[in-house]
């Protein structure tokens, strides 16, 4: 309906059919210059400076204003260098005598937040797919560039630091050409530190992606793809309307939560927000209700219109699936409610976070928390300490098994922590998730990247050579043994040439044990882990004597235990601290310091036996530096 009223309006307007007062006519040509759009690439392609360049080249921003990374709000992400959170932000471009409004959603490239791209994705009609002009297209660059196809999106390929010396602009062009089966001249040679192609790419933009689609007379129907909290307004909900139009002190309904609320600011994001009387269909914009509560809004969730609500919700983006699990408990066990409170209101600020109460006999109540990989648990608890002032002590990561037993072989145990593990006698079998782990590299470093793939059980399933140089590597591996240290060390054998993405496969049977360590024949339930029975006792001695390291000498010796159920399989000591008790005695018989060291031996002996250790933060993490 919209592309009939788009094509025949102008037609119907001259002859007088239609006056350009109605509001299907006014909505169709304000949609007419709208373009939503935005940047995907592989980490570290030049998305957040190529955002800033747009912003300087459309004035969107003063002399004042400018610096590097922009939009990277986060002091975090202007210390790594990464975006963590997508950032929408409006642009407004003349183009042909005409004004138009540019959304622009920068996205991260780091394969932990993939998820952050598909909401962005959900919201866009066009992508700037960004390709560096020294490296090539990479792992990541083929997953964002699927994850926008599969949406329909219309892809406009940019090659971005052209002016690097290292540039290989003609090969890495025909890369693109190659991978999206367009043509060379498609392919906009830019760089986003200097400002060159900065014009093409902005008209481009409003040549080839397409307006949006909706109907302005429909009832309101708006996609929620982020939210923040702010702790003055609440939570600042960010929308794409998709039909109809919103209004500011609208009555307006949440589809998901079935809660009615006023929309008591509305307004368009650019650099600050504007408020604005009215949003109309195809346009960006974010809304305060004035809601406290972090769990009242849903990503994915659908706005309309609560006297005239919309028949149909809008199909969302698919539910997070967290990879890595790990236990984040408050340091003081009185602060678990404090920890709770940031929690939800850091889930509000990313999605992809999942998590659920439980409680640990070494750590009291805490949450077992999902998460996208392990720079994403990283950023969390980062997060956790900076933004809510929490320390937390963060456990072993592991990922989610099925444990099946003799009992019941159809029915899977959700396995998400290895204590939940039954008890070995009833065990039938355990599947473990698997991956497909897609690696692209230089064929100088394909044997080390063959050989660190093959040590962590990986299969290998596919080869292909891309160019003479760039090997494509794709292989089957469990989720469990990417968890650790799989990137770093993949970067460290290919010397940083090689780039990793990976995809969920499934469940496989395979032959698990559970690990505990004892400390002071105490089992420590949040240092257990379950390994593969082949690595069991090498990673059981590694983590003995990693904790050996870590953990303070005491008054008494401590000595520390790896064992699988009552076989001990690894075994360190850390000794005591002695104090000389026979230093008061000048000469004089033997036997009074026997007396003395006697005395002092029983003493150790009741301590031992009563004796707490404190395990420090870093012994959590001890098992994810084991080849360090």
């Amino acid at each position: 309906m919209q592309l009939f009223w788009a094509r025949f309006l102008p037609i119907l307007v001259k002859r007088g059919n239609v006056s350009l007062k109605t509001p299907i006519a006014q909505g169709i040509l304000q949609m007419k210059h709208i373009r939503n759009f935005c940047i995907i690439a592989h980490i570290d392609h030049g998305k957040s400076t190529l955002a800033d360049r747009l912003l300087d080249f459309t004035g969107s921003v003063t002399e004042r204003e400018k610096k590097e990374q922009l939009l990277d709000n986060m002091d975090l992400e202007r210390e790594r260098g990464i975006t963590i959170k997508s950032h929408a932000i409006q642009m407004e471009y003349g183009y042909e005598g005409e004004n138009y409004i540019l959304n622009l959603i920068d996205t991260p490239g780091h394969v932990d937040f993939s998820y952050e791209v598909s909401r962005s994705i959900a919201a866009c009609e066009g992508a700037l797919l960004v390709v560096d002009a020294a490296q090539s297209i990479q792992a990541q660059t083929i997953s964002n560039l699927y994850l926008a196809l599969e949406n329909d999106l219309e892809i406009i390929p940019v090659l971005n630091k052209v002016d690097l010396p290292s540039a290989n602009p003609e090969e890495v062009t025909d890369d693109i050409v190659d991978l999206l089966g367009c043509r060379a001249e498609e392919v906009i040679p830019a760089s986003a530190k200097t400002g060159i192609g900065i014009k093409d790419i902005l008209d481009a933009v409003i040549e080839r992606v397409p307006a949006p689609e909706g109907n302005p007379t429909d009832p309101l129907q708006a996609l929620v793809f982020d939210s923040v909290y702010n702790p003055f307004r609440g939570v600042e909900t960010y929308f794409r309307i998709m039909n109809g139009e919103i209004k500011k002190g609208q009555k307006i309904k949440f589809v998901a939560t079935d809660k009615d609320y006023f929309a008591d600011e509305i307004g368009t994001l650019k650099l600050t927000q504007h408020p604005k009387p009215i949003i109309k269909t195809g346009d960006v914009g974010y809304l305060i209700t004035g809601i406290k509560d972090a769990r009242e809004v849903k990503v994915g969730d659908t706005i309309t219109d609560a006297a005239n609500p919309t028949k149909n919700a809008i199909a969302g983006f698919e539910d997070v699936k967290p990879m890595v699990f790990a236990g984040i408990y408050p340091v003081d066990t009185e602060d678990f409610e404090e920890l709770r409170s940031s929690m939800e209101k850091l889930q509000l600020n990313d999605a992809s976070l999942v998590f659920t109460p439980e409680s640990s006999a070494a750590l009291g109540f805490g949450f077992r928390c999902g998460f996208l990989g392990m720079l994403h648990m990283e950023i969390i608890q980062e997060r956790l300490e900076r933004e809510f002032d929490m320390t937390v002590i963060t456990t072993v990561p592991n990922v989610s098994y099925y444990a099946f037993t003799t009992k019941d072989r159809e029915t899977p145990i959700i396995v998400n922590n290895p204590s939940d593990l039954p008890d070995p006698s009833t065990l039938d079998r355990v599947e473990e998730p698997y991956i497909k782990a897609t690696i692209i590299t230089k064929s100088d470093f394909v044997g080390n990247v063959m050989s660190l793939c093959i040590e962590k059980r990986g299969q290998i399933t596919n080869q292909t050579y891309l160019t003479t140089e760039r090997v494509e590597l794709t292989f089957d591996m469990p989720l469990a043994e990417i968890v650790f240290d799989f990137y770093d060390r993949l970067k460290t054998v290919s010397k940083g040439y090689a780039s990793f993405d990976y995809a969920p496969i499934g469940m496989r049977v395979s032959k698990l044990v559970r690990v505990d360590i004892l400390l002071n024949a105490q089992p420590v339930d949040a240092l257990s882990a379950l390994i593969h029975f082949d690595n069991a006792q090498h990673i059981g001695k590694k983590m003995c004597e990693k904790l050996k390291e870590l953990i303070p000498r005491q008054q008494f010796d401590i000595p520390i235990q790896a064992a699988i159920g009552s076989k001990i399989i690894s075994r360190e000591t850390v000794k005591a601290l002695r104090k000389d008790v026979t230093a008061k005695c000048y000469g004089g018989d033997i036997s009074r310091k026997r007396k003395l060291l006697e005395k002092q031996k029983k003493g150790k002996k009741r301590m031992r036996q009563v004796g707490n250790v404190e395990i420090p933060q870093q012994a959590f993490m001890a098992v994810l530096k084991l080849n360090d």
